[in-house]
């Protein structure tokens, strides 16, 4: 067999093995989710759930978009619906400003999550800098606290940035739950 015709079927053997993968993905994905139906998949709690920040963020023109992540760490799947809560937290634990604000640009769609899969928030934080000091009173934030979707319980994600101490000028805008890993500077 001459040089060219093993490198062809080479390509041709590597080829079929990612075809008989991917296919064999393909079923095992189909057949779990006609074996689970979302009636049978709890909601994920926060308990069950590690938050944490997709860095670094994308800037432009005075605002910075971050892949907030949420990943299931239990050992069963669960689903996210909707809009995590989201505010910034001064070093006593207490929030400063105002909450983000929904930015209803991406469908809202129930995510489940098996275990050890990761759904992402867009987040985007505003320079506060760029505010009027007498109508924000910037400060440091020392992270951002988050309550997922379908529960009340919070969490804390350690993240330095600038916040407006006081309620009223909106810096914190989120996006809903979308299945994945965000990837910064590529994911909207």
């Amino acid at each position: 067999m001459n040089p060219s015709s093993r490198k062809w079927l080479s390509a041709a053997a590597a080829a079929a093995a990612a075809a008989i993968v991917l296919l064999s993905a393909g079923i095992a994905a189909a057949s779990q989710a006609a074996g689970t139906s979302p009636a049978a998949v709890s909601k994920c709690s926060t308990a069950q759930l590690r938050v944490w920040l997709g860095i670094p963020g994308s800037s432009a023109s005075g605002l910075t978009a971050y892949e907030l992540e949420l990943s299931n760490i239990s050992k069963h799947a669960c689903t996210l619906f909707g809009f995590p809560g989201v505010s910034a937290i001064g070093l006593e634990g207490h929030q400063l400003g105002s909450p983000a604000v929904r930015d209803h640009s991406d469908p809202t769609r129930l995510v489940t999550l098996s275990p050890a899969a990761t759904a992402h928030v867009f987040l985007i934080i505003f320079d506060v800098t760029r505010l009027p000091q007498s109508a924000c009173h910037p400060a440091n934030a020392i992270g951002l606290k988050v309550i997922p979707p379908n529960d009340r319980l919070a969490t804390i994600v350690d993240f330095s940035f600038k916040a407006c101490t006081v309620r009223g000028p909106r810096f914190l805008f989120v996006r809903t739950t979308v299945a994945g890993t965000g990837i910064p500077g590529f994911s909207t």
